[in-house]
């Protein structure tokens, strides 16, 4: 009995670091946008990856994922100095596709102000 508590708060406690840890990269990751502004950016990437996933390349779908507006062709911004103005340009075109303008572009992945100048903003938006 002895052997299964102590192995119950070991894990507990890694759960804890492991929390932490979660928490202090979401909080380095969102740089100078508080939690709503950062939940927008999340959840917009969220939801190109799922319709990419589900809907890429599949005729008579829900969604369509246009050309050029995919996760793939996010993930394809990786290091390069103009990422916030691709991933804007990649979400606007899905957005345009499927009629969702104002609802998905509602996140900003060119603002300096949020998400830093150049490498900073690179490292920040690179998968």
């Amino acid at each position: 009995m002895v052997k299964i508590l102590r192995r119950r708060k070991v894990n507990g406690n890694k759960k804890s670091d492991l929390y932490s840890k979660l928490w202090q990269s979401c909080d380095e990751l969102r740089g100078g946008m508080d939690a709503s502004q950062y939940k927008d950016c999340v959840l917009v990437r969220l939801f190109v990856k799922y319709v990419t996933d589900k809907y890429y390349g599949k005729p008579d779908s829900l969604l369509v994922v246009p050309d050029g507006g995919s996760f793939h062709d996010m993930v394809k911004l990786k290091g390069n100095s103009e990422i916030g103005d691709g991933m804007n340009k990649i979400i606007h075109r899905l957005a345009e596709e499927n009629d969702l303008v104002g609802i998905i572009t509602v996140a900003d992945f060119n603002d300096d102000d949020k998400l830093g100048k150049g490498k900073e903003k690179v490292d920040r938006l690179s998968f």
